[in-house]
């Protein structure tokens, strides 16, 4: 009497189902994919981070404390994150905005417009710096008008701001602007058939489906200008407890050769944007467990 050892193989789906790695991909070989992501995700992103923080600790705690939060730090961080996030939502109206001019609308120069949007990823951020304080300095062309009522615009915190929202307006733009081209049309003719105004259709309709890349955009033009450097420079004036943003000040230190004191710093920038960026995932997460998507 014999007994069969044979053992059938597993189905396809069951084995897709257990172990999702093991599908058929269109780049084969998980293990050397997987190695070659990791390595180079560690030589470009990890290492480098990872080593700007072990250089920090190269000081005494005490001292490494007092560079982070004496009062000229301090005072950068306010200037940094605040004019980044005042930047940062107003691009979010605003890149909305032309979002949806450019996808609903046709009109002349159209295509001169849409790529003008895509000017701030092009041009030098040091071009970007003298443009804007050529054109705000309390001389410049729209400077001297706002000059006349006792307001100014460059080497102040307000010049901060704009030369932050200039660089960051891209990110909201091209980030709704394909979501937004692909909103059927139909769904808002049948909500207006329904007795449903321009007002319910776009808050019931329309902002659900463009949240979560609204809040994209939101996180990447926030993300750039805490990092900017070139475009505010120029415009800051870099004036210490007033205009001086964070990533000036670790150049000064570099300047320096304070190496451990700019670690130091960048420490803290790292540490900030990655719990704020954190809580715009989450942020996203939600969204989209919200709507659905």
């Amino acid at each position: 009497m014999s007994v069969s050892t044979s053992i059938e193989p597993l189905p396809q789906h069951a084995v897709s189902k257990k172990q999702p790695w093991l599908q058929k991909s269109v780049l084969p070989g998980f293990g050397l994919s997987l190695g070659f992501g990791t390595l180079y995700a560690s030589l470009i992103v990890f290492i480098p981070l990872v080593a700007l923080v072990l250089k920090s600790f190269e000081m005494p705690l005490e001292q490494l404390w007092d560079v982070v939060t004496n009062r000229r730090a301090l005072a950068s961080y306010r200037l940094t994150f605040g004019a980044s996030l005042i930047g940062a939502t107003i691009n979010l109206f605003f890149g909305l905005i032309v979002a949806w001019v450019l996808v609903r609308y046709t009109f002349p120069g159209k295509r001169i417009v849409d790529a003008i949007v895509d000017l701030p990823f092009a041009l030098p951020t040091a071009v970007a710096g003298i443009a804007l304080t050529a054109i705000y300095a309390p001389t410049g062309l729209v400077g001297k008008y706002f000059a006349l009522l006792d307001i100014k615009i460059a080497y102040t915190w307000i010049g901060v701001t704009i030369a932050l929202t200039f660089i960051g307006l891209p990110f909201v733009v091209r980030t709704v602007q394909p979501v937004l081209a692909d909103l059927e049309a139909e769904v808002e003719e049948a909500a207006a058939s329904l007795g449903a105004n321009r007002w319910q259709t776009f808050k019931y309709i329309i902002f659900p489906a463009l949240l979560p890349s609204l809040l994209t955009g939101f996180a990447l033009s926030f993300a750039r200008a805490i990092g900017e450097y070139g475009s505010v420079v120029f415009i800051s004036g870099n004036m210490p407890y007033r205009t001086e943003i964070t990533p000036l000040l670790i150049m000064t230190k570099l300047e320096q050769f304070d190496y451990a004191g700019a670690a130091a710093l960048g420490s803290v920038m790292l540490l900030f944007s990655f719990i704020l960026l954190l809580l715009i995932n989450l942020l996203q997460h939600w969204s989209h467990k919200r709507t659905g998507g």
